[in-house]
């Protein structure tokens, strides 16, 4: 059964019908659905899971879970040392569910840093991302950073600045990886 990270910005809070009928299809297919816990992207899709009275779901959450609309299963992931609830905070739960999830699909407003840190992940690990890009309310599929780079052409030119130092980054540190002796 395939495992589908579900995530997205939190200036996306309301579902069009494309978008619940991509849900729909995952249901359909009987997916293990991992949706984080924020309000906005992730509250949404809980609601419309829950309207359908799906319980194939798993919620990530930190300490505990901001929303669990449906009071389904979670997983809480522990991050060591104290430090502010910030960005790499909440980064980690996600990264969980990267790695957990077989692909992912992203509702993505083409400004979120943490909805494109979920796919940059994703796309990293080779995982076939669907995202939504709510501009222009059109689905693309990503498979490799060739995609992510098209898709961020289409964004403002400071989100691509840092995207791509990010990506560039990413493809140091593997080919670090390569060099180093077993």
């Amino acid at each position: 059964m395939t495992s589908v990270f579900i995530g997205g910005s939190r200036a996306v809070s309301r579902l069009n019908d494309d978008v619940c009928a991509r849900l729909d299809d995952f249901v359909a297919r009987g997916c293990t659905i991992f949706i984080g816990d924020a309000n906005g992207a992730d509250k949404a899709v809980q609601q419309h899971l829950a309207a359908r009275s799906y319980m194939n779901v798993v919620v990530y959450c930190m300490d505990r879970c901001r929303n669990n609309v449906s009071g389904w299963p979670t997983r809480s992931i522990a991050r060591s040392g104290g430090g502010p609830r910030d960005f790499a905070y909440y980064a980690a739960k996600d990264r969980a569910m990267a790695e957990d999830a077989k692909c992912g699909m992203m509702l993505w407003d083409g400004e979120s840093k943490g909805t494109l840190n979920n796919i940059q992940n994703l796309i990293g690990a080779g995982k076939k991302t669907l995202v939504y890009f709510s501009p222009e309310r059109a689905f693309y599929k990503l498979t490799s950073v060739e995609d992510l780079e098209l898709l961020l052409a289409r964004c403002s030119p400071e989100l691509m600045v840092s995207a791509r130092r990010r990506i560039a980054q990413a493809k140091a540190a593997s080919a670090d990886q390569l060099l180093l002796p077993a």
